[in-house]
């Protein structure tokens, strides 16, 4: 005879956010079950941060987070602070620091916020299932009841936390937004975020050229700007710089990069000409690029001329290459797509959801949070703390 289970709250999704809903909801002495489809929970914070797990961030604002209702995420951010989670971190007695931007990291493994999740969920009676394959969802006059590989589990609350499509190497699939429109909720078109960009015209060759090259620049697209690491590499641009801007870049559109962003580069090239009349552009250009960028800049940007000594360059000529070197325009084919993507842009719409507890405003008892919600966060921490404080919402509701 089928095995039947009769629990409280059910989370789908083993998670930063599912994890952390139900360790918050089992400290208020509600029996949880956690259902996790993949053979271990917690697979992205493992990988996360280099291993080091980017947890959360100094710098918290509703403005680092990308949604169609900008008011959506103020709620649940103000319920559970940094300052919570960081709390929780020292309590464990996990080491961390700062590395830039505000963004904390594990001073030694991302193993250390899985196992803090973990001992939590234990403490508070949590139940956690792995290899669990849901078929069906569904709802009845006294709650819910999902039929899956272990058998038959009631439920009086449902917690939807299953992730996006980001690196499906790791388990991700769109299950949560299947269950989403099973019950008549809106998903949105998603795309990969978070993600480097692909070329396929002449800069790939140089790409490939500059593999591993790292540049301090400023990138724009979508009317939004970052100021952060550049890294080329065999396929394209990528580097945090790169990720951030992804997250507002439309396939078809441009990017803009400023290569020297602590520089007015004509008055930098036009100052040169008057005291280095002599000098190539490469020389100097030298002393603020690096050598191999400035090789391969030479041959896109001014190949006319490379020989030439600045004294004899026109000022025009001047001026048009200084302002290509602050806003040196290209094109990416796309992205690497959701295999290298961090996060997934879009999802369950808002509309549907409260924006206090993550319940299902047509559905009581069905309850949405993390990464399968319209709430996408800027790379640094801020995904993480999204998955903590959407998971307490919850977690303090059901």
């Amino acid at each position: 005879m089928a095995k039947k289970l009769h629990v409280d709250v059910v989370v789908i999704g083993g998670g930063a956010a599912g994890l952390f809903c139900a360790l918050t909801a089992g400290q208020r002495g509600r029996r949880v079950m956690v259902l996790d489809s993949s053979n271990k929970v917690g697979k992205k914070i493992l990988m996360s941060g280099g291993g080091r797990c980017n947890f959360t961030n100094l710098h918290i604002e509703p403005e680092n987070y990308i949604s169609s209702n900008p008011h959506f995420v103020k709620s649940a951010l103000s319920s559970y602070t940094q300052w919570d989670f960081i709390s929780l971190v020292e309590k464990h007695g996990i080491a961390y620091h700062e590395k830039t931007l505000g963004q904390l990291f594990c001073d030694e493994s991302s193993k250390l916020i899985l196992k803090m999740l973990l001992d939590e969920c234990a403490d508070a009676g949590v139940s956690v299932k792995t290899h669990c394959q849901i078929d069906t969802l569904e709802k009845t006059e006294h709650g819910f009841v999902l039929h899956s590989n272990i058998g038959e589990v009631r439920a009086d609350r449902v917690v939807v936390a299953t992730g996006g499509l980001s690196i499906p190497t790791l388990g991700s699939s769109g299950f949560g937004y299947e269950l989403a429109e099973q019950f008549g909720l809106t998903v949105l078109d998603r795309t990969p975020a978070l993600v480097p960009f692909t070329f396929s015209d002449f800069m790939k060759p140089v790409c490939e050229n500059l593999s591993g090259l790292s540049v301090d620049v400023i990138m724009s697209s979508g009317g939004q700007s970052f100021r952060e690491g550049l890294l080329f590499t065999h396929r394209g641009l990528s580097g945090p710089v790169a990720l951030q801007i992804s997250s507002y870049w439309s396939p078809g559109e441009s990017i803009e990069i400023n290569l020297l962003p602590d520089e007015d580069a004509i008055d930098y090239l036009l100052r040169a000409k008057a005291s280095l009349g002599k000098s190539l552009l490469k020389s100097v250009l030298n002393q603020v690029l690096p050598k191999t960028l400035i090789v391969e800049l030479e041959g896109l940007l001014w190949p006319t001329y490379a020989r030439t000594p600045l004294a004899e360059i026109p000022d025009s000529v001047i001026r048009a290459l200084g302002s290509n070197l602050q806003a040196w325009t290209l094109k990416p084919s796309g992205t690497e797509g959701y295999r290298t993507a961090e996060v997934t842009l879009r999802g369950i719409d808002t509309r549907h959801l409260s924006s206090k507890t993550m319940e299902c405003l047509d559905h009581p008892g069905l309850y949405f949070i993390g990464e399968v919600v319209d709430v996408t966060g800027h790379l640094g921490g801020y995904n993480f703390q999204w998955a903590w404080s959407s998971g307490y919402a919850a977690g303090s509701a059901v």
